[in-house]
């Protein structure tokens, strides 16, 4: 095997395949080194359209549209009570992509990072990265395969796409808090059998629970009459087995009770639980190495952003690392960390709007202005870096000032 490369990237999930793919078609001899084998479970099935364009870019979109699985996606919608309500992307303030699709990310992130070797990318499975030495010229890695046998690997840069394994903010100590309160998640696949026309396949539903705004549900449906399914809140609410608490809360919502009435929750795919996702790191990038997506921040899943930061800031650092692996003066700082906090940022103030209930009250006031959803279906969309959108370019004292507007909105 080769010894040497001009990138490493640690990991193969969405951003390690978009990121290698990118710099292979610049020329570069890239390697991914990946400690698990595909196909395997992750969480993080609904896309939103600004993926698209970043996936045409590495051509990896006709392989993605050509799964049957996958369900076709055009917006989001949003039920809390009896209220009812949804975003259009293709009704957006931002130009580009309104449409995506809902996936099984065991299926999705196999296609990717296959299109990847396609195009020339050499892969790793079952290597994964137990040390990381800047201090040269050079980055020096640690590898260990899974059958025990250790050997170093040295590139000009190494990019950690690791995801919640986040292997560089370990190794080098770059984990903080984050700033966001401890949540969980209890989640399953089941067969849902929805026939009620009440149910869009075509968008994700987003429920809030009748009475704790704080707890809220995914129904994510995919294109072979199951969905993904779970719920969302602080560990105080949803002690207890995932079966269980899912099936509890579920219950309490009156849309969903209604929608799944004839679903079968037992099949071959187990209830499971995740807690303590929220993540920040002092840095994104340092000598020789730059951080990208869940390795480097994760927010929370409620609109989805997960994959869509990830996959810009696989571009960005793309981008970047060939200017300077080109001999290009570049700056990390300016070209890199500052552009991918500025939509890390706008999906914050909107998380945390959704959960003081702020932005929720926008979401289901009546009467909403068409102008003003517009520009909320952009970001939702993904479009979290136009400027051009005053929700973007000024996203806190926009969201205080609608919400100021709307006031307190009552539950029916």
């Amino acid at each position: 095997m080769m010894s040497h490369f001009d990138i490493a990237i640690i990991g193969a999930g969405p951003a390690g395949a978009v990121a290698a793919a990118l710099l292979n078609k610049q020329g570069f001899k890239v390697c991914v080194l990946e400690k698990q084998h595909f196909p395997r479970f992750m969480i993080g099935e609904s896309l939103l359209p600004y993926c698209m364009e970043i996936l045409a870019e590495a051509n990896m979109v006709a392989a993605v549209q050509a799964e049957p699985s996958f369900q076709f996606k055009n917006g989001v919608a949003f039920t809390w009570g009896s209220r009812y309500t949804y975003f259009d992307f293709t009704d957006k303030f931002s130009a580009g992509a309104g449409t995506t699709f809902q996936v099984r990310r065991a299926i999705f992130d196999k296609i990717l990072i296959d299109e990847a070797v396609k195009q020339g990318v050499e892969v790793r499975f079952g290597h994964g990265v137990n040390a990381f030495d800047n201090s040269g010229d050079v980055a020096h890695l640690s590898v260990e395969n899974d059958a025990g046998k250790t050997y170093n690997l040295t590139a000009q840069f190494v990019l950690d796409a690791s995801g919640y394994g986040r292997v560089l903010p370990r190794l080098l100590d770059l984990e903080t808090p984050s700033s966001l309160p401890p949540r969980m998640a209890h989640f399953t696949h089941i067969q849902d059998n929805i026939t009620s026309p009440k149910f869009d396949r075509n968008k994700i539903l987003i429920t809030t629970h009748p009475q704790h705004r704080d707890v809220w549900f995914w129904t994510i449906p995919f294109g072979d009459n199951h969905c993904s399914i779970g719920v969302v809140g602080t560990p105080d609410k949803l002690l207890g087995d995932s079966e269980t608490v899912l099936k509890k809360w579920v219950h309490e919502c009156p849309m969903l009770a209604e929608i799944l009435d004839k679903a079968i929750w037992e099949n071959d795919f187990p209830f499971r639980s995740i807690q303590g996702y929220s993540a920040n790191v002092k840095t994104l990038y340092g000598k020789h190495f730059a951080l990208l997506g869940n390795a480097a921040e994760f927010l929370d899943p409620v609109f989805s952003s997960g994959v869509t930061i990830a996959l810009h800031s696989a571009k960005l650092a793309a981008d970047l690392l060939g200017k300077q692996l080109k001999g290009k003066t570049t700056d990390w700082q300016t070209e890199f960390a500052e552009p991918l906090m500025q939509g890390v940022n706008t999906f914050r103030t909107y998380v945390t709007g959704w959960y003081d209930t702020r932005f929720q009250n926008v979401i289901y006031a009546p009467n909403r202005s068409p102008e003003i959803s517009r520009m909320i279906s952009s970001i939702l969309a993904g479009y979290a870096w136009d400027n051009q959108n005053p929700f973007v370019a000024k996203h806190a004292q926009r969201l205080d000032a609608l919400a100021a507007l709307v006031g307190e909105i009552a539950p029916q």
